[in-house]
């Protein structure tokens, strides 16, 4: 399980994403940056105890309308070989030192993770504390799988992230969130398994919603 440091970030989170979100095509805030707050999220351990994966929701005050931005990132204590263009950021935190921020949907080590927890072997940890499940993501997945567990292509649109495994399968990250309409999220009529999870929304009201699908080809004729 991973260990939750109480300590410092120079850069803070907030502050690397204030500088990164407006160059994604996913952002719909105010061209001179977002006006962000963070709203909730979960965590995934990395088996091997290297990597710090990370679900964050970040709300944006900035724009014509209140958005909640679904940012996955990871936290590694060295350069991601070939991942230039995917990172956010550096910054100094008060234990670990140097820490490199990617965006995950980039890394392997957390779409990997990602994959298993559609699948159901990989259990969602709360974000703020150590050795404690997030009870608020659910997830689901029509079948037995298995899932394919390396989504090489990555592919961002205007509204969400698609990672496409060779066999066709797509993981869809949707960035922007939105709360499902009932309070309880459903599962898509067109995809085969999904994560849901939990934020705050803008009038500090607890709000639920789909985050990921999953999407599998359609059977060979």
């Amino acid at each position: 399980m991973a260990v939750i440091h109480r300590t410092t970030l120079e850069p803070t989170k907030l502050e690397l994403l204030a500088a990164w979100l407006p160059s994604r095509p996913w952002y719909h805030g105010a061209p001179e940056g977002p006006r962000l707050a963070r709203a909730g999220g979960f965590r995934l351990d990395d088996p091997r105890g290297e990597v710090g994966i990370e679900f964050l929701v970040a709300t944006d005050a900035s724009g014509s309308a209140p958005a909640a931005y679904l940012v996955p990132l990871t936290y590694r204590g060295a350069p991601l070989d070939g991942a230039e263009a995917a990172l956010v950021g550096t910054t100094e935190h008060g234990v670990l030192g140097r820490r490199w921020v990617y965006d995950a949907c980039h890394d392997p080590v957390a779409v990997a993770e990602l994959a298993a927890l559609v699948e159901g072997r990989a259990e969602p940890q709360a974000q703020s504390a150590s050795d404690t499940p997030d009870r608020e993501v659910t997830r689901a997945l029509a079948g037995e799988g298995p899932v394919p567990a390396e989504f090489p292509a990555v592919t961002d649109t205007g509204e969400h992230t698609e990672l496409t495994a060779p066999d066709g399968t797509v993981l869809r990250v949707l960035r922007t969130l939105r709360p499902a309409p009932d309070g309880t999220p459903q599962a898509d009529p067109g995809a085969a398994g999904h994560v849901a999870g939990a934020w705050d929304a803008e009038d500090g009201t607890r709000v639920q919603g789909l985050m990921v699908l999953l999407l599998t080809p359609p059977p060979a004729p």
